[in-house]
């Protein structure tokens, strides 16, 4: 799996493009890496940068662009409503795919050390990177920002990680360090009032806050959410106040579980919430959550495609109250993967095009995953047909599973129908491997039977989705709509195609392998699942017809 991580630095300028435009040159210039995402706020006087790409590129981006704003931030001058401790505020590396949180802390200590000794400023280390245990939170590094610095690093519990114990007036200090997925997410509120939004924000956050009890004495009073930290503060070139946060586990505390939260507050000053704003990328995972819970309170299944449980998911939160959501660049796994060229992008007709192209790919396997992609989206439609139907109440719950199974069958296929050509492609490639010495023989000869298996287990995989689908359209015939019978026919007529065509893409390939053992037990498993198959299908031809006739 290709490694990925992501890497957010909030630099301590949001207003002079040129500052900015040269900080964003830096990063993509850098190969291996793409910039996802660059937010300016004017009034913050702060700009969150989103990249990603591999662990090395991405280090190489982060040097590049923090000796950059070292160069041309002057914190002397700065002056802005987000807390900031130095000119490079903050540099988290975070894992994206096919990398540990460990292997982001090795990222951070590596450009921390870096940094200190190329800048000679203080550097310390948060999160999970963090040495010490009350340098885990960034707030608590931070406190008393840039102008407090001087007096702070007099105090030998106050020595930086990396780098001199030194107030450099220019830079400050920086912050380095590795988390897990952050949200920086802002509730907008219809009101002016920066002391609104604090109270709001002190009610829900971790920390929560102090107050006076019936004795005099301070009282703390934990707030009501989780793994998040929030304050209030006054955007001026947006005309309204924001609760703004810091989702730390968007498992525990989600995007709605905040909003939802705000409002709840919010109306107890009576005020309201107008929607709100995502700062950087989201996780897809953290949105579609959005959307299957404001699905839910709606009534309806949340069986549905992810075009649909996104676009719930926005319209609830309100995520375009401020700028204009754009799913493409906001979740962080569609920008990364934009310009993947996938055959599920194509139009019906284009695939069907390249497919008579008389090219190899796309070919028969990748048709037979098309034929299990489209079997599955019938089975959806079928089960949110039937879910709002009267008479098909105590069958809600099964339709709605059943909808939900249908959708990850169909998010699997459409990446066979990728993964099936990609197998092929491989293995002609290592067929093209010299083979003039012996080592360079063992070599090719190593790398083409690692090609066969991947395009022998790929049809597999083929075979086990499409026997999902059947299994699926064999609960929804069941459930009796009568409505949708034909729909299920031909998602089972569709997914046994898939399976049996699969199988002959199996059939073809097993006399390649050279270890027997192994093909008889991989020929095996592929007879059990096309016998499994063929008597779901059956099965439901029968209750079909019966029905029908």
């Amino acid at each position: 799996m290709e490694k990925i991580v992501e890497c957010v630095p909030n630099f301590s300028e949001g207003r002079n493009t040129q500052t900015l435009d040269s900080i964003s040159a830096a990063i993509t210039g850098t190969d291996g890496v793409k910039l996802l995402s660059m937010e300016p706020g004017a009034d913050t006087n702060r700009t969150v940068v989103t990249f990603a790409g591999s662990p090395e590129g991405v280090l190489e981006a982060a040097l590049r662009s923090i000796r950059t704003a070292v160069g041309l931030i002057d914190m002397t001058r700065h002056k802005g409503a987000h807390p900031r401790m130095g000119a490079v505020d903050v540099c988290p590396f975070v894992p994206v795919r096919g990398v540990t949180i460990e292997e982001c802390v090795a990222l951070a200590e590596k450009l921390a050390a870096s940094v200190a000794e190329e800048h000679n400023v203080p550097v310390y280390l948060y999160g999970r990177a963090a040495r010490m245990k009350d340098r885990e939170k960034l707030p608590d590094i931070r406190k008393g920002q840039y102008e407090a610095l001087p007096e702070k690093l007099k105090d030998p519990s106050f020595a930086p990680d990396f780098g001199p114990a030194l107030f450099v007036p220019r830079t400050g200090a920086i912050v380095i360090g590795a988390r897990d997925f952050m949200l920086a997410y802002n509730v907008n509120l219809n009101t002016r009032d920066r002391k609104s939004a604090d109270r709001i924000a002190e009610a829900l956050r971790e920390s929560g806050t102090m107050t006076t009890g019936k004795d005099g004495g301070k009282v703390h009073v934990p707030g009501k959410l989780t793994a998040v930290q929030a304050g209030g503060w006054y955007m001026g070139e947006y005309g309204y106040a924001q609760v703004t946060a810091n989702l730390h586990d968007y498992n525990i505390t989600g995007l709605h579980t905040f909003f939802d939260a705000v409002r709840e507050e919010a109306e107890k000053l009576g005020l309201r919430v107008t929607g709100s704003e995502l700062v950087g990328l989201a996780p897809k995972e953290a949105v579609l959550a959005a959307g299957r819970h404001y699905l839910k309170k709606q009534g309806r299944s949340t069986g549905v495609g992810e075009k649909e449980l996104i676009h719930t998911a926005v319209r609830s939160l309100g995520l375009s109250d401020t700028t204009v959501f754009k799913p493409e660049e906001r979740i962080v796994e569609y920008a990364l993967g934009h310009d993947t060229g996938s055959f599920a992008d194509l139009t019906t007709g284009d695939f069907i095009d390249a497919t008579a192209e008389g090219s190899a790919v796309p070919g028969g396997g990748s048709a037979a995953a098309a034929s299990v992609a489209l079997a599955s989206a019938l089975c959806a439609m079928a089960a949110n047909i039937t879910f709002p139907k009267k008479g098909f109440e105590k069958s809600r719950a099964l339709m709605e599973s059943s909808a939900c199974e249908a959708h990850e069958a169909k998010r699997k296929a459409l990446s066979l129908m990728d993964a099936d050509s990609a197998a092929f492609a491989g293995y002609l490639e290592a067929v093209r491997l010299p083979r003039k010495t012996a080592p360079e023989k063992e070599l090719r000869d190593a790398a083409a039977q690692d090609a066969v298996r991947k395009c022998i287990q790929v049809p597999l995989e083929t075979m086990e989705t499409g026997l999902k689908v059947l299994t699926v359209a064999d609960s929804l015939v069941e459930a009796g709509n009568v409505a949708v019978l034909s729909d299920i026919a031909a998602a089972a007529l569709s997914a046994e195609a898939g399976v049996k065509a699969a199988w002959c893409n199996v059939l073809i390939n097993l006399p390649m392998l050279t270890d027997r053992e192994e093909a008889v037990r991989l020929r095996d498993s592929g007879e059990t699942l096309l016998n499994a198959a063929v008597q779901y299908a059956a099965k439901i031809d029968r209750k079909v017809l019966d029905e029908l006739s």
